[in-house]
């Protein structure tokens, strides 16, 4: 089944390239099913980017999903125009009174504030809070992953001595957990960050450990009781992003090292290969395919009552 999203988004034309399955508005309310309502708070700066990496994850499922583009009203991004903001995004105040199967959080290019500084920090919290009584579960994304955990089990983020920057390969902890089949026991994700989860903190609030790398540390937590899930890195990048932000920090002549594990033969004129889109595709048809068999179909009675 396709995914549901504004009709003229314009991340539709790209997802329509990609043959990712789309279904208008007109069409998908005479069809007699519940779709699975998806929120995604939106904190990257390049919206559209961001917003096709996680609709074409999501529009993979053969289930209706209809996806809510959502943003921070107390922090306007520079690099957003507003009129598109206010087409086609809501903020808490539109959406407070909805009921949704899932919150996404993505990540955020604040990570080396202290979490209290950010300027959204307040509403954030905020839209957490209300999610507990309005959502049935919860994605983050690293930043987004950080804070959900900092405000959820109050976990904290750590500086690294320097950025976490490439590819780089995660073990499987526990290879029974539903949303890890398929998988190998070996498995890469992209890495860009300059903190860390300390897996002695995600240890001691009894989450699970789902994924776990030697060198860029925790890659993947989930909580046993509530089955949101943190993704530490990015496992929605295309093949180029992290070249596009490797080119971007030399053009600012920012002092960073050439992303590890990345170029073929570390070369950075040859075109990087997408080693780790499969496993993205199978983690949310797995994440999507839990929460289809776990959630209610009444929700607002459900999340009521709870």
């Amino acid at each position: 089944m396709p995914i549901k999203i504004p009709d003229n988004l314009p991340a539709r034309k790209t997802l329509l390239i990609e043959s990712v399955d789309l279904i208008d508005s007109s069409v998908a309310e005479k069809q007699d099913i519940r779709p699975l309502k998806f929120l995604l708070l939106n904190l990257m700066p390049k919206k559209i980017n961001t917003e096709i990496q996680f609709a074409r994850l999501i529009g993979a499922s053969p289930l209706q999903i209809e996806l809510t583009l959502m943003t921070t009203k107390s922090y306007n991004p520079r690099n957003t125009k507003k009129d598109y903001l206010i087409e086609f995004y809501k903020t808490l105040d539109d959406v407070k009174e909805n009921f949704y199967d899932v919150l996404m959080v993505t990540g955020a290019p604040v990570e080396t504030l202290p979490f209290e500084t950010v300027e959204y920090w307040k509403e954030l919290v905020e839209i957490v809070n209300w999610s507990k009584k309005n959502v049935f579960r919860r994605i983050g994304v690293c930043w987004g992953a950080q804070a959900l955990l900092k405000i959820l089990f109050n976990v904290d983020k750590h500086m690294l001595p320097s950025k976490m920057f490439g590819i780089y390969d995660h073990n499987l902890i526990n290879s029974h957990n539903r949303l890890l089949h398929g998988f190998i026991d070996h498995f890469p994700m992209p890495v860009s960050r300059f903190t860390e989860i300390r897996k002695e903190e995600i240890l001691d609030k009894n989450l699970d450990l789902m994924a776990f790398s030697d060198i860029s540390g925790v890659g993947m937590v989930r909580c046993p009781k509530t089955k949101d899930l943190f993704i530490l890195n990015h496992l929605e990048y295309d093949a180029n992003t992290l070249n596009d932000e490797y080119q971007r920090d030399l053009k600012e002549k920012i002092n960073i090292k050439l992303p590890e594990n990345y170029y073929p033969e570390n070369d950075s004129k040859r075109e990087p290969i997408n080693r780790w889109r499969p496993y993205a595709f199978l983690l949310f048809a797995n994440f999507i395919n839990d929460l289809y068999q776990n959630v209610p179909f009444s929700l607002k009675k459900y999340l009521i009552k709870k």
